[in-house]
């Protein structure tokens, strides 16, 4: 009798760690879909400790150490990291910086919070690493407006639920795309008090319609529109690009490829066609937008030597090598720059840093190798960079508006 109760005994024990350890993984993936370590790790620090600058409007705020030390989350218990992660309140009862996504977080279900603490807590090395103070001049930096802000501006703390009938495949990827992986924070317009103009599609038009310049790229529209937006996209063609940072249509750039790297590349493919089947739900912001019709007349005029638009011998010194004259690029390898959505948006920012400063699409698992554009901004002028621009911008059927050389000096 005592052999059996010894032994049962010892199995509880086991299917209690067995079931400690699911949640640890499940915890796991889930950081990974919300992309915590992103924020939460300065470079070359070590994960999840904190200290990386963020840039905001009224100055710089330092993510915070989310370890199991006690300099971090470490004296946390499941109700104080609820508090901060769904509602935008830390231990002490002050108001965390928006910076925190926690409007998009309210919507993620208490059982997958459950989730993510326990691998905070068990699956996360502790890092002792003090938090760095803002550097936010007074009085902006006094944090009880905050608490204000959150009250009007932050929703209340609801999972996100299905509507009833809905596509479960469709759900899944509201249920990603609006909470956990806050896709928002970057690719919704904010008004200027600095929440988001929509939080979900019910909100209106705005939602995922594309950002203003940060940090020197445009999070680009998600929407249905052709121009700029995800309407010449396939299905399997966004799952691809979101997987491995590169598709037949385009390659990963800026902020967004520390998403594919860290978060993205992580999920399922059920996962990742959840999302890609979501995103293309949404309408167009643009109902009279085309699709692009590729033009050959640029094509035709650089095959027979003529180089007489404005932009195009630069564009054939530099960049015809890797996008070809005809501006279909190679597959997967060089983005087509005919008909490329980041091409023809209303804000050139993210043209124009690219070919500044050049830029790496990562080696993923799926797609091992990387490929770099290097930067021109030594060896062009700022009225080149902004000729050879607008020579891609109006190439090829695109339909860009025209940058100055004042505006790549500004952003030089």
């Amino acid at each position: 009798m005592k052999n059996l109760l010894i032994a049962t005994l010892l199995l509880g024990a086991t299917a209690a760690a067995q079931a400690d350890d699911a949640l640890v993984k499940k915890g796991e993936y889930l950081a990974r879909a919300g992309d915590c370590v992103a924020c939460h790790t300065a470079k070359g620090g070590q994960p999840f400790a904190g200290g990386l600058p963020m840039e905001t409007p009224i100055g710089t705020v330092y993510s915070t150490n989310i370890t199991p030390h006690t300099s971090g989350i470490g004296q946390y218990s499941f109700a104080d990291f609820d508090q901060a992660v769904r509602r935008g309140i830390a231990k002490d009862g002050s108001t965390l910086y928006p910076a925190m996504p926690y409007p998009s977080y309210a919507r993620v279900s208490e059982e997958d919070m459950q989730a993510l603490y326990t691998y905070f807590m068990h699956g996360v090395e502790p890092v002792a690493q003090p938090n760095k103070p803002t550097d936010i001049p007074w009085p902006l930096s006094m944090r009880w407006p905050l608490s204000i802000w959150r009250g009007l501006f932050a929703p209340e703390v609801q999972a996100w639920q299905a509507p009833a009938g809905a596509d479960p495949v469709v759900s899944r990827g509201a249920y990603l795309v609006e909470g956990l992986g806050h896709c928002g924070a970057c690719h919704t317009p904010r008004a200027l008090t600095m929440q988001e103009k929509a939080l979900s599609p019910a909100d209106g038009e705005q939602f995922l319609a594309g950002s203003a310049p940060l940090e020197g790229w445009i999070a680009k529209s998600l929407r249905g529109d052709y121009k700029d937006g995800l309407g010449s996209w396939s299905e399997a063609q966004l799952v691809q690009f979101l997987k491995t940072g590169r598709s037949d249509r385009s390659a990963v750039f800026g902020g967004m490829s520390d998403v594919v790297e860290h978060s993205l590349q992580h999920l399922s493919d059920a996962d990742l066609t959840a999302i890609a089947r979501y995103l293309k739900t949404l309408p167009p912001s643009d109902p009279s937008d085309t699709p692009h019709v590729y033009d050959k007349q640029v094509a035709d005029a650089l095959w027979q030597g003529d180089d007489s638009k404005p932009g195009a011998s630069v564009y054939i010194d530099n960049c015809a090598a890797c996008h070809r004259t005809d501006g279909h690029g190679y597959t997967r390898v060089f983005p087509a720059l005919a008909g490329n959505p980041v091409v023809q948006t209303a804000d050139a920012t993210s043209l124009i840093h690219v070919v500044l400063a050049g830029g790496t699409v990562p080696a993923t698992h799926a797609a091992p190798s990387n490929f770099t554009m290097p930067a021109f901004g030594w060896r062009l002028s700022d009225q080149e960079v902004a000729d050879v621009v607008n020579f891609i911008r109006t190439s090829w059927g695109n339909q860009g508006s025209a940058v100055s050389a004042a505006d790549v000096k500004h952003l030089r």
